[in-house]
C-alpha cells in the first residue's frame, strides 16, 4: 500500500534522514518507534507532501507521491492527525468533523461516516455542539482522529498520539487505534511511548539518529534486549 524506498530528507543543508526504508501494507498497523528528534515526524511530513527536500521514492498503491501536493495526496487515499491535535478550537465539535469531509468524494459519504464516527467515539456525539478549544485534550485527540476519519480514507498517519496526555487517556487512545485498525483502515503510528505502540502494532520500525536500526514483528520486539534496554530501561 505505502511504500518508502532509499529516501534520504533534508532541512535546508541539514540532512535528517538516511536510505529510509519502509512499507504498510494493507489493514495493518505499523509503529515507527523514535525518541523525539529521531526524524520520524520528518517522514510524515515527506509522505503527505508537506516536505520536499529529499531523494528517494515513496508510493502509494503504486501511485509516485514525490511531486504531489498536499491535497492531491489527501485525494488519494491518505489522511495524517499531526502531532499537537491541530483542531479548530473555536468552532464546535461538529463543524470540526465537517471539515474533515472537505474533498468531493468524502463529502458524498460525510453523513455516514458522522455515523462511523460517533459510534467509535461516543463522547463526540455528547458534544458535537461544544466549542473544540473547551475539551479536554484526550477528548481534543479523539476529535482530531475522528476529523481525519471523515475524509473516508484508507491509510491514517497519526505523530505523537499520547503527547500530553495522562496515562489513561493514553491507554483509551490506544485502544480505539486499535479498533479502527480491525475495521480494515491501514495506520502507521508514530510515536515515542514505546511499550504501549509495540502492544498494538503488527509490525514496528525503530529510528535512531535519522536511520532504521531495526524492525520486525511488534510484540518480538517487545522482547529484544536492545529495545528493553534503550526504550523500556530494562537492563
Amino acid at each position: 500500500m505505502l511504500r518508502v524506498e532509499s529516501l534520504y530528507a533534508y532541512y535546508e543543508d541539514m540532512q535528517v534522514l538516511w536510505d529510509i526504508n519502509l512499507e504498510v501494507n494493507e489493514k495493518e498497523l505499523v509503529a515507527l518507534i523514535g525518541s523525539n528528534g529521531s526524524g520520524k515526524t520528518t517522514l510524515l511530513r515527506a509522505v503527505t507532501g508537506l516536505l520536499h527536500s529529499f531523494r528517494g521514492k515513496i508510493t502509494y498503491k503504486g501511485i509516485l507521491l514525490n511531486n504531489l501536493l498536499p491535497h492531491e495526496i489527501v485525494n488519494l487515499g491518505i489522511s495524517m492527525v499531526p502531532e499537537g491535535r491541530r483542531i479548530f478550537p473555536k468552532m464546535t465539535v461538529l463543524a470540526n468533523l465537517e471539515m474533515g469531509a472537505y474533498i468531493a468524494r468524502a463529502r458524498k459519504k460525510k453523513d455516514r461516516n458522522l455515523k462511523k464516527v460517533y459510534e467509535i467515539f461516543p463522547i463526540l456525539k455528547e458534544r458535537e455542539n461544544q466549542i473544540a478549544g473547551s475539551l479536554s485534550g484526550g477528548e481534543q485527540q479523539m476529535l482530531a482522529i475522528a476529523r481525519a476519519l471523515m475524509s473516508n480514507n484508507e491509510l491514517l498517519l497519526l505523530d505523537e498520539m499520547s503527547l500530553g496526555l495522562a496515562p489513561i487517556i493514553v491507554q483509551n487512545i490506544f485502544d480505539v487505534i486499535s479498533e479502527i485498525n480491525k475495521l480494515g483502515i491501514s495506520i502507521l503510528i508514530v510515536e515515542q511511548n514505546v511499550p504501549i505502540t509495540l502492544s498494538i502494532a503488527h509490525r514496528a520500525y525503530v529510528l535512531e539518529s535519522g536511520r532504521i536500526v531495526k524492525e520486525g514483528i511488534a510484540n518480538l520486539l517487545l522482547d529484544d534486549p536492545y529495545i528493553k534496554e534503550a526504550y523500556l530501561g530494562i537492563d
